[in-house]
């Protein structure tokens, strides 16, 4: 474990923790804040390597659609996030196993899932908090949160500081077919209450579809975030209280 320095602990701290004691590090003595300086200099340096227990979700889920809009600009920053360098769905055998389940049970429909977001690095955690706290950047604002004010972000829920997505088994998905997406009545990530799973102002059409994808997730133990309709983590996951940051390559 790392000593403190200082008075200041350094375990487990991350750059956004840091922000709140600078105050008090740039008082250090020199030496000291040399020490803490090279501590995380250094730390970024070296790629945390994918742990065994992960897998590439398309190697195991039967026709699973991966695209990952967090590599790219399609994404309510509008920007690639940090952490993501190419457009892989890593998950938890476990999640992944029980997604693979899922979509054996909607095949003989036509179906297939497709998914926006998998495992997610802290450093993309941190990304988007330095992106809300950033007001004045609002670069894809029409697209993705018209209606919403940018600093009611955190507090409505859509922005946090952890993401159960480092935990590596929580996945945004939807359903297609044939032609393409299913009508969910919004796009994924898009920040506004109508985007809640029971929000009653969207089509009777995407209701029922936002249903049948909620039913077919929760069957084989997925749980849903009634915020975001396309949001799901599987229950008793394996990491419950860690939070990975290897990058997704």
């Amino acid at each position: 474990m790392v000593p403190a320095l200082g008075g200041v602990n350094l375990w487990p701290m991350t750059a956004i923790d840091l922000v709140g004691d600078l105050r008090f590090v740039c008082r250090m003595h020199p030496v000291l804040r040399i020490a803490l300086l090279l501590i995380f200099s250094v730390g970024p340096v070296v790629a945390q390597e994918r742990p065994s227990s992960f897998v590439d979700a398309a190697t195991v889920v039967p026709g699973l659609v991966a695209e990952m809009r967090y590599v790219g600009d399609s994404n309510f920053v509008g920007r690639p996030i940090d952490g993501y360098e190419k457009p892989v769905c890593f998950l938890t055998k476990q999640a992944a196993e029980a997604l693979a389940q899922v979509a054996r049970d909607i095949a003989p429909q036509g179906l297939k899932l497709k998914a926006f977001d998998c495992y997610r690095p802290k450093r993309a955690v941190a990304h988007f908090v330095r992106w809300a706290r950033a007001i004045s950047d609002m670069k894809n604002k029409q697209e993705y949160y018209p209606d919403m004010e940018k600093t009611r972000l955190f507090s409505d829920g859509y922005i946090a500081a952890h993401s159960g997505h480092s935990r590596g088994s929580t996945i945004d998905l939807t359903i297609v077919d044939a032609s393409g997406e299913l009508d969910m009545g919004t796009h994924f990530d898009f920040l506004s209450p109508r985007s809640n799973t029971n929000n009653p102002t969207v089509s009777a059409q995407a209701h029922k579809n936002r249903l049948l994808l909620a039913a077919a997730m929760s069957k084989r133990g997925f749980a849903p975030y009634g915020k975001e309709w396309w949001h799901f983590t599987l229950r008793g996951e394996p990491f419950p209280n860690t939070y990975f940051d290897f990058p997704v390559r």
